[in-house]
């Protein structure tokens, strides 16, 4: 059974940075990865995704702002997030996925309030 387990998040204030990690129990090297997030009340968004390749993608909300990264020596995907706004609180989600397989960590809250 593969796990992800993300850790990272926090209270912090506007304009501030946080960095996410997601480790993997197993090596999945060949995984895409991504990281959504969920607020309250909201559905389950894609903030970013990097291929297997290296190859990123991020939505406009995350454009600028954050930055995802994979070091697949150490199983873990990563992701920068600067200039948080409220607007970014949510819990945060680490995916890995290929073909039929997807595996989901367990969340981390980000919480961005002065």
């Amino acid at each position: 059974q593969v796990q992800l387990v993300e850790r990272g998040g926090g209270l912090v204030q506007p304009g501030g940075s946080l960095r996410l990690s997601c480790v993997a129990s197993s090596r999945l090297s060949f995984y895409h990865k991504a990281w959504y997030r969920q607020a309250p009340g909201k559905q389950r968004e894609l903030v970013a995704a990097v291929t297997w390749g290296g190859t990123t993608n991020y939505t406009d909300s995350a454009k600028g702002r954050f930055t995802i990264s994979r070091d697949n020596a150490k199983n873990t995907v990563y992701l920068q997030l600067n200039s948080l706004k409220p607007e970014d609180t949510a819990v945060y989600y680490c995916n890995a996925n290929l073909g039929s397989s997807e595996h989901w960590g367990q969340g981390t809250q980000v919480t961005v309030s002065s």
